[in-house]
């Protein structure tokens, strides 16, 4: 029975002008059955997360772990369509033909994006990076002497970082000021200091007034900065990653970077940059997104070049790291760095803000 169910979905062996001897029938047509099976069992899994994704669901582990690598769903569908092929199953193929029109549709960038109005008014350079504890602290430090941003979002930034950081740029000025610092000077600072992975820091050549943190496992420090005498709202995203025993978390954070998002309102000039830890296949991620708020990298034309795990980018990997704008801002010359002893590429972005 089981042969003959493989069979059935496996399609017909029998070669023109007679059938092989039955030994050799039976075995073609086993061979036929496991590359059916197989097929099926690859375009099953595939379909899940495909349904997920149509659904606006992060659903339950591990759906949201492997929706950060959606474009790569296309090497099993096409593995699938290949079995399929050599089994003869026409319901195989039309499966996998049908998956891979979703995957593609599913690649295109999230959201639309309108040009900002009025004339630009002032230039901004930003960096953010995750620095996995600090240990890539060194290597940040040369990349920003070499870019030159405006602001810098840094995640991950232990004691020693912010050592290190101090050593390197000055410490921070305890009064505000008015004016901005040459390029390469960051004497404002909106930091939360905590161990291990819980620190974090902007660094601004702007002057800096605090603003309320979002509130998170790890520290989400929120300032505004003065440009060009506008207001510019910065706030650190580095919500906690999609672990399989801590996807409630995840999911809270991110609706605590959404909530944010919604509160500055479209018309207000806004920054949140970070280490997001979810891509534009995530539904957490896109509602935030659907504040209006724009991920900067899609504007520059850097929608899908993976930031994360940097050993394996840019062949493989998902962009888990951003620099999401407000309607305001334009963007260009969005740029991957590979930086020494962390897992992360870092993102700089300039931006100009209209006025």
């Amino acid at each position: 029975m089981a042969d003959e169910a493989a069979g059935a979905w496996a399609g017909d062996d029998d070669a023109p002008g007679g059938a092989p001897p039955g030994g050799d029938r039976r075995t073609r047509r086993r061979g036929g059955g496991i590359r059916a099976w197989l097929a099926a069992l690859l375009l099953a899994g595939v379909s899940v997360l495909a349904g997920c994704r149509a659904a606006d669901t992060d659903a339950v582990t591990p759906v949201p772990q492997l929706l950060a690598f959606w474009p790569w769903l296309l090497a099993p569908t096409l593995l699938a369509l290949l079995l399929a092929a050599l089994a003869r199953s026409r319901t195989g193929l039309l499966w996998g033909l049908l998956l891979l029109g979703t995957i593609a549709w599913f690649m295109e960038p999230y959201g639309k994006v309108t040009e900002p109005h009025g004339a630009p008014v002032a230039e901004l350079r930003v960096l953010t990076s995750n620095v996995e504890v600090g240990r890539a602290t060194g290597s940040l430090i040369t990349a920003v002497r070499r870019e030159r941003p405006d602001l810098v979002f840094v995640e991950e930034c232990d004691a020693r970082c912010f050592d290190l950081l101090d050593d390197a740029f000055g410490p921070a000025r305890t009064t505000a000021g008015k004016e901005p610092a040459p390029r390469g000077g960051y004497p404002y600072r909106q930091a939360v200091r905590a161990p291990g992975s819980h620190g974090s820091v902007i660094l601004s050549r702007y002057p800096l007034r605090p603003a309320a943190a979002v509130r998170g496992t790890m520290g989400m420090p929120g300032a505004v900065a003065t440009v060009q005498g506008r207001p510019v709202r910065l706030q650190l995203a580095h919500p906690m990653p999609p672990l399989p025993g801590g996807l409630d978390a995840w999911r809270s954070e991110l609706g605590a970077l959404r909530d944010f998002a919604a509160r500055t309102g479209g018309d207000d000039p806004t920054i949140l940059a970070g280490d997001f830890n979810a891509s534009q296949d995530h539904a957490a991620f896109r509602r935030i997104l659907d504040t209006g708020l724009r991920d900067g990298a899609r504007l520059a034309g850097a929608a899908r070049a993976p930031s994360w795990p940097s050993r394996t980018t840019p062949t493989l990997g998902a962009q888990i790291d951003h620099v999401l704008v407000s309607p305001g801002f334009s963007a260009h010359d969005a740029r991957f760095l590979t930086l020494a002893h962390t897992d992360h590429r870092a993102l700089r972005i300039d931006l100009a803000l209209h006025g």
